[in-house]
């Protein structure tokens, strides 16, 4: 079991709200987001929270209702999170790249009772909404107010639903704790040791987990978060440049795009943290992006909805083991477990069962899928009372002699080839290392002969040659693990969360 034996309790346990309530009375003018040419102080957004919640409460929301928020990343998507949250409901952020079917369904599904939104919402969705809740315009200023006091909460109320996004099939709700938002706020803080004085760029959504930390760390220590849209390398490089960002959190498609623009590649005199979550960066990524900018520490991490954030590589080891998640965060425990249920030995692979602060509740409307995923910690000792639930990950990883975890693949995803297992994120690793690519997706076909074959989806690189890379495939790969075919593209297709998606892969030609 990898234990990292720092306990994480916040100091305010009734309602996530207080982080905002709190850091408004320490610092309220304070920027906390930097939106362009436009700022916004800490006072500013809490009075604008503040407004929000009574705006909601005139509404007749209460405790427990559910109000969805279609909103951009920045101040008013912010203050109608956290305004939600004081009156005691549960807020969903809901991805403003979603299409209408998605939101209706995110809507009906957790029986929101107020949504918040902008009037332009037809022409952004394709067209209007056929929804049972409340349509509550928030376009212009938001009304302001200064007296709102939180509703009392505890650690497992729930605060939020996160929906999972997806090309396909209809996402679930994960349920979060006040507890939980603390949690991973002050855990990631804690690791990467964010200060006031940073600013924090944001390019990831705020219905993503990930995103959405970036602006709970940026309120819990007291510092700035710039929120960049521009989806251009050197755009958001010039952005980082001018205004000092000095924590970049990026997802490994976003760090691809960065990493292929000479503008990045260039020295950023500020910039002091580097984050990476939401799929294993390419060891020749990882270098580059040491050598490129050797004065930032540079954190590799592994998580999930479900948990949040279950481990982290710390900078100092980064070199030595580039292709490691890490070890557990502070206050969890990652246990490594056989399919008989018992802790795998160094070398041996294993699911990554989480257990924690930040393991969240469950899914919402979801006993089924939630006892699956959620359940018993089945090496709590013997005749312990059977309260907690750890998380099932289905990833399936491997612990060194040292303790350092690897990264191995999704359980439902090893692809079965000639007889042999084969994990779809070693053979694009090749592929990176082979530098004649930029970005991969591996997927499988069917195939009588072989069982599958693999197939690699990829994105040269400026002067990349397919000839050169599959010689080097040739020669780094055993036969059963080559791709039978290779097919290029101008860009891979992504999810709203910014990682690759292979299910939309169908729906894309390949370049000639």
């Amino acid at each position: 079991m990898t234990t990292n034996d720092v306990h994480v309790r916040p100091e305010f346990t009734p309602n996530a709200a207080h982080l905002l309530w709190r850091a408004a009375a320490e610092r309220p003018g304070h920027p906390v987001i930097l939106d362009g040419d436009r700022s916004c102080s800490y006072a500013q957004l809490h009075a604008m929270a503040c407004g929000v919640a009574e705006r909601l409460t005139a509404l007749g929301v209460v405790p427990g209702d559910r109000v969805g928020i279609l909103l951009d990343r920045g101040a008013t998507a912010a203050a109608c999170f956290f305004g939600t949250i004081a009156t005691g409901a549960l807020a969903i952020n809901i991805n403003e790249s979603l299409r209408a079917r998605q939101v209706e369904h995110v809507l009906a599904h957790s029986g929101a009772r107020v949504l918040l939104t902008t009037g332009d919402i037809p022409d952004r969705l394709g067209r209007a909404l056929e929804t049972e809740a409340r349509v509550e315009l928030v376009d212009g200023p938001l009304a302001v107010a200064t007296g709102f006091k939180p509703i009392e909460r505890v650690m497992h109320d729930a605060a939020k639903i996160i929906y999972t996004s997806g090309s396909t099939g209809m996402p679930k709700g994960v349920l979060i704790s006040h507890g939980n938002l603390w949690a991973g706020a002050q855990s990631v803080a804690g690791y990467t040791g964010l200060q006031a004085s940073d600013r924090i760029a944001s390019l990831l959504p705020f219905s993503f987990d990930y995103g959405f930390n970036q602006l709970l760390t940026t309120l819990l220590v007291g510092a700035t978060l710039v929120i960049e849209r521009a989806s251009l390398a050197a755009m958001i490089a010039e952005t980082l440049r001018r205004q000092a960002v000095t924590v970049l959190p990026c997802v490994p498609p976003l760090w691809l795009q960065l990493l292929a623009a000479p503008a990045f590649r260039k020295t950023l005199p500020a910039l002091r943290v580097m984050t990476n979550t939401g799929g294993r960066l390419p060891i020749e990524a990882v270098r580059t992006l040491r050598a490129s900018h050797p004065d930032a520490r540079l954190f590799l991490m592994y998580g999930l909805t479900e948990a949040f954030r279950s481990t982290y590589l710390p900078p100092e080891v980064v070199d030595h083991h580039p292709d490691s998640i890490g070890r557990a965060i502070p206050g969890a425990q990652i246990m490594v477990l056989t399919e008989e249920l018992r802790e795998a030995a160094p070398g041996e692979e294993g699911e990554l069962v989480h257990r924690g602060p930040t393991v969240a509740l469950g899914y919402w409307n979801d006993p089924e899928t939630t006892a699956a995923v959620y359940r018993p910690n089945p090496l709590r000792p013997a005749g312990s009372p059977d309260v907690e639930r750890v998380v099932f990950s289905g990833d399936i990883v491997r612990r060194d002699a040292d303790g350092w975890l690897y990264y191995c693949g999704r359980r439902d995803k090893i692809i079965k080839t000639m007889g042999y297992r084969v994990s779809p994120d070693e053979v694009a690793s090749v592929l990176y290392a082979s530098t004649e690519i930029v970005e991969a997706i591996i997927t499988v076909e069917p195939d009588d002969a072989r069982g599958n074959l693999i197939i690699a989806h990829v994105v040269l690189a400026e002067l990349g040659t397919l000839e050169r890379l599959r010689r080097f495939i040739g020669t780094e790969l055993p036969r059963y693990m080559q791709p039978a075919r290779i097919e290029t593209y101008a860009e891979l297709p992504r999810t709203t969360s910014g990682k690759h998606d292979p299910k939309a892969l169908a729906s894309k030609q390949p370049s000639p």
